[in-house]
């Protein structure tokens, strides 16, 4: 449980989190309208004796009771993708539009973005981007799967990205990985305090770039999965700072239990504006980690 006693003052019932980290990430699915009705495909899996449980909050979402979910020929179909729970949150706070022109700065490996093309109905421009290749690869597979026919693929380097003055941009960050820990437990001995700076400059750059490629009146959407303060609440404040006519707005999720952002954290004031950031937590809701922070450029 290293990097995680830090946080014991800021999570509520730390020992809930702490227990709810050790145990096994639930299996869950995405049912992708794309390629299938919701009522049609849930019956499918009835029949089929897959047995699953709705989400409260999320109509499209699924727990699976299932080894291998991804051998599933409704997997293999495109017309469900393994998604993790938590995920999910970051475009339902962006809510693209159909029709609109949306970034997706680092869309790697594509769940993401195959659900913003979800929620756009294909139409628009759905802008995917990585900048590396083997990820790339990856990504194209998953959105030809999905049928996400509006995407366009590309891969700059996310600080350098074009300004095409986007509607909508979706900023999930490269970041420690810390509300990963179900999945990886590993990735809790790898976190220190200098791994969080080190990558504090790369998502700083990132967000000032997305918030400088969106047109007035447009959204930018910051999350991670990591709990860190430094990549969380430090980078959007950071950013806030640097770029002019930029206001916060409520990040949470009907339905999913969260925690507001920190306003403050060891000896550095970040903003009470930070409280309208939302943390997942994975005692929250019996899944990941989660930090979203949705910026509304004026």
């Amino acid at each position: 449980m290293k990097g995680l006693e830090r946080y014991r003052e800021v999570i509520p019932d730390f020992d809930l989190f702490v227990e709810a980290i050790r145990r096994p990430l639930p299996v869950t699915a995405r049912i992708n309208t794309l390629k299938a009705d919701r009522d049609r495909l849930t019956s499918r899996l009835r029949r089929g004796k897959v047995a699953f449980t709705p989400f409260s909050w999320y109509p499209f979402g699924l727990r699976l009771e299932v080894e291998k979910p991804g051998n599933l020929l409704e997997s293999l179909m495109g017309q469900i993708h393994i998604q993790e729970e938590i995920s999910m949150a970051s475009p339902v706070v962006l809510s693209p539009e159909p029709g609109e022109r949306v970034l997706d700065l680092c869309a790697a490996p594509g769940s993401k973005t195959t659900q913003i093309a979800m929620m756009m109905e294909n139409r628009g421009l759905l802008v995917a981007n990585d900048p590396a290749n083997t990820r790339v690869a990856s990504l194209r597979s998953n959105c030809e799967r999905a049928g996400a026919v509006n995407v366009a693929v590309t891969r700059y380097d996310g600080r350098r990205f074009p300004d095409r003055g986007f509607d909508r941009v979706l900023v999930d960050a490269p970041c420690t990985g810390q509300g990963m820990a179900r999945k990886d437990i590993t990735v809790l001995g790898r976190w220190s305090l200098k791994r969080s700076l080190g990558i504090q400059r790369l998502q700083r750059a990132l967000l000032r770039r997305a918030l400088q490629v969106t047109r007035s009146g447009g959204t930018v959407v910051y999350s991670t999965c990591t709990f860190a303060p430094e990549e969380n609440e430090g980078v959007v404040s950071w950013a806030l700072g640097q770029v002019s006519g930029v206001r916060l707005q409520e990040a949470s999720v009907r339905g999913l239990a969260g925690s507001p952002g920190l306003a403050e954290w060891a000896g550095s004031r970040f903003g009470d504006e930070m409280e309208l950031c939302t943390r997942y937590y994975p005692h929250q809701n019996d899944a990941g980690g989660f930090f979203v922070a949705k910026l509304i450029k004026e």
